[in-house]
Parts: C-alpha cells; structure tokens; sequence
C-alpha cells in the first residue's frame, strides 16, 4: 500500500505505509498499554535496534510521551495484528542531537512496527490492573473532577454483554453509593475530561465485591463494564483555597449531609462526611474571634459524630481515638466518656469502660444509661474475677496432681540400694580372696546383710 502522511501537520514527519492488514477497526486510545514488535533501521538499511532480535515485544504507555512522537502518532493509527512501516523525521523521532552512537544527529529513522495487543489504562489506586480505562472518545480541555466535583454523567452497565444498568446520574465525587454509583466508576471519573466517553473494565474490589448485587443480578467476585460519558462537572473549591468563614460554611454543609446519611443508615458515607470536616477544620489555627467559636463546636462535633457511627459499625478501636480526640478537646463533654466507655466494653476493656462510665456520671449524675453500663460493667468485672478464680484454681490442682505423679514416677526409678549391697556382698563371700587380702587380714569387709564385718 503507498505510503499516506499521519503526522498531525502534515508535513510529512510521519509517514505510514501498510504491510500487513490488522483485525477490526478498533485501533487503541491514548493512555493503553500497547504490546508491539518492532524493527528500527536508518534510511541506508543500518540497523540500529530490534525485539524481534531480542524475542521479547515492547510494552509502553501510548500517548505519555514515554516513546518518541512519531511512535505515539503512528501506533494510534493501527489495528490489532497490523504491521506498518513508519518513516520518522528527525523532529518526531530523536531531533538534531540524534542518540549516540547508534542514530546519528538529524537522522530520519525507519521502523517496521506490528501491533500485537493492547490493555486499557490502569486507573486502579494500587496499579493492580482492578480499573481498566479504555478511551472510546478523548475528552476536551486538560481539566478533570477532583474529590467532591459535581458530575453530571451517562453509564451503561453490563455484566457478560447483558445491559443491567443504563441512565444518567449526578452526584459528588465521593458521594457516589448514594445513587447505586460503584467505587470504581468514582475512582475512574477523576481522570475524566469534559464530554469523555470510555469503557471500564471493573473487578469486583472495585465494583459488587464478593457478595454480588442481587438487584442487578451479579453474583459475587464479578467483572463487571461500565461505558461511561462525563457530559459535564463543577470541581469542588480545595480547602486550602478557601478562607475561614469559606471552611466553616463548608463543614456546615457536610455537617447536614453526615446527619442525613447517618438518619438513612448511609455509614460508610455519614464517616466520609464528618471526616471531611477534620480535614477541613481541624489542623487550621488560624481562626479567631466568633470564627472560632464556631470552628471548636465543629471539630467537637464531627469526632463525636464519629465515634457514634464508629459504634454502629462495631469499629470499636475507631470509635474509642474518636472518642478521645473528642475528650481532648472537651474534658467535660459525658457523651465523649459515655461513647469511649461503649468502645472499650466492646474491645473487652470493662475496668477502662467502667472508668469512663464513671466520668460520665460525675459529670451527670443522672444519666441513667451511664448507670446502667457502669453497672454492667461491675457485673463484668465480677464475672471475670470468678472465672479467673476457677481458672487458677483448676490449673493449681492440676499442678499439684502432675508433682504427685512425677514423685511417684521418680521414686519407681530409684534403684533398691540394700538389696544391691546385699547381693555384693554374697558374691564377695563366695569368691576366692585376694593376695592382698591374705596378706592384710584385718581388713573390712561387707556381710551378706550389707553391712561392714570386721574380719
């Protein structure tokens, strides 16, 4: 096929004939990793690189600049399986300087290219592969949504081609389980541009987990493909952009929203709001005046707010450091002891639960649950000491039981001494005397009974 110029000037930078025809029309999007051989020679035949010599294909990231322009040009032009031969000026490939010793200053460089595969872009946090983007429509402009962008967008969900969720949806980045908006997709729309429409290829940590969703029909540890358009987004303003009277009007805002996923039994996202309070409140110093005095309640309230929601979460270790940032910053605050006190029943700490619960009611003394915990809690107490009782008791008369056994077995052991001595001393009798005895007759020397005779 004759050779057609795809450099985006055309001014033949780039040119591109065809050796072989590759599959389909899916050629693949900026941001995939792509899989190819490749043969790279001089324009007199010199070659200067090979992997086919090598036998191992090259991988990249088409599109990030990590190969020379004329590659990310041409190879975004071929299809699976395609071979091309791609003629590359000096300004697309390696400029004047060239690359030392092998490409020369100002070289145009041939090289034969075939596509063997390509992944999307891995847009999972960990780099594992759970989050695969691949680009179907680039989007406009250099922007993307952050944490908490308002996102206006269109998915189609499918599981094993079948279309189980199909809509349109706004939420915040962040907010998104609010309206069935799995994880992955949230994750994946923060590198999003405007008016972008890509495939997602979610596995299940990101997307049903090991339960599945019954509403959709998923079973559980299911990959599952979202087609998802970003028709618009309004980025949330960072709160180190923000002034003082900004933050406080924010963590009002989250405030109202952690109470209204709290009441709708939202947990996860009720954690999320009031931790973004923290983050917004929290290590800031620099509010005065009545900003302050609305700034400390804020702060007080979010780590109680936590540790409540911690508690129904059973997260006792989470709950029990809310609980105490909370006492920190208000040692007089009895729902601060009552909510630790409940963590440290719950991590098995009665005699640390009891203390808090006693707190509490010096503080109230009225409070008629703190009663009532402070008194399970004796309760507790109690029955741990007869168990521990029973326990050392049981593991005494156990040892006292093994040392008798062990006298018995050791005595069992003991050789009969008397009776040893005795049959000595009859085989002393019955042998024949020593020269040296004959000679010295006054020597001692042991009876039949064991013991010493004087002869």
């Amino acid at each position: 096929m004759p050779e057609i110029d795809i450099s985006p000037k055309q001014d033949k930078g780039v040119l591109k004939e065809i050796l072989n025809e590759g599959q389909g029309s899916e050629t693949p999007p900026n941001g995939c990793k792509v899989k190819v051989h490749y043969t790279g020679t001089l324009l007199d035949g010199t070659q200067f690189d090979s992997s086919r010599d090598r036998g191992q294909p090259f991988e990249f990231d088409l599109g990030k600049g990590s190969v020379i322009k004329a590659w990310d040009i041409g190879v975004a032009t071929m299809k699976k399986g395609e071979r091309a031969m791609l003629t590359c000026a000096a300004e697309y490939a390696y400029g004047e300087s060239g690359s030392p010793p092998t490409i020369p200053p100002g070289a145009t460089l041939k090289f034969d290219v075939e596509v063997i595969s390509w992944i999307g872009e891995d847009l999972s946090p960990g780099k594992d592969g759970s989050i695969e983007r691949v680009i179907i429509t680039p989007g406009e402009g250099y922007t993307t949504p952050n944490e908490g962008a308002l996102v206006d967008i269109h998915l189609i969900g499918k599981h094993n081609d079948r279309v189980f969720d199909e809509r349109d949806a706004t939420f915040n980045i962040g907010e998104g389980a609010d309206v069935d908006i799995i994880e992955g997709v949230e994750k994946s729309l923060e590198s999003f541009k405007k008016n972008e429409t890509s495939r997602l290829i979610i596995k299940a940590k990101h997307a049903y987990g090991k339960t599945g969703c019954e509403k959709h029909g998923i079973p559980g540890d299911a990959t599952v493909e979202f087609t998802v358009t970003l028709k618009s987004f309004e980025k949330a303003k960072e709160s180190w952009s923000m002034d003082s009277q900004e933050k406080i009007d924010q963590s009002l805002l989250y405030k109202e929203k952690g109470t209204n996923y709290f009441k709708a039994g939202k947990l996860e996202l009720a954690v999320k709001m009031y931790k973004k309070i923290l983050s917004c409140l929290e290590f800031d110093k620099t509010f005065e005046g009545e900003l302050a005095a609305e700034r400390n309640p804020l702060v007080l309230s979010a780590n109680l707010n936590l540790a409540l929601v911690y508690l129904k979460q059973n997260n006792a270790f989470e709950a029990k450091n809310a609980a105490t940032e909370a006492i920190n910053q208000d040692n007089t605050n009895e729902k601060a002891y009552f909510r630790r006190g409940q963590a440290y029943l719950l991590l098995r700490e009665a005699e640390l639960a009891a203390e808090d619960f006693a707190a509490c009611l010096k503080i109230e003394p009225n409070n008629k649950a703190a009663q009532a915990q402070l008194a399970l809690c004796k309760k507790t107490l109690q029955e741990q000491l007869q168990k521990e009782k029973k326990i050392y008791g049981n593991m005494f008369a156990k040892f006292a039981k093994m040392d008798t056994q062990k006298e018995e077995e050791e005595k069992k052991k003991e050789p009969d001494v008397m009776s040893s001595l005795g049959e000595w001393g009859k085989e002393d009798r019955e042998r024949e005397p020593t020269e040296f005895e004959k000679e010295n007759p006054n020597i001692l020397l042991l009876n039949g009974s064991g013991q010493f005779k004087d002869m």
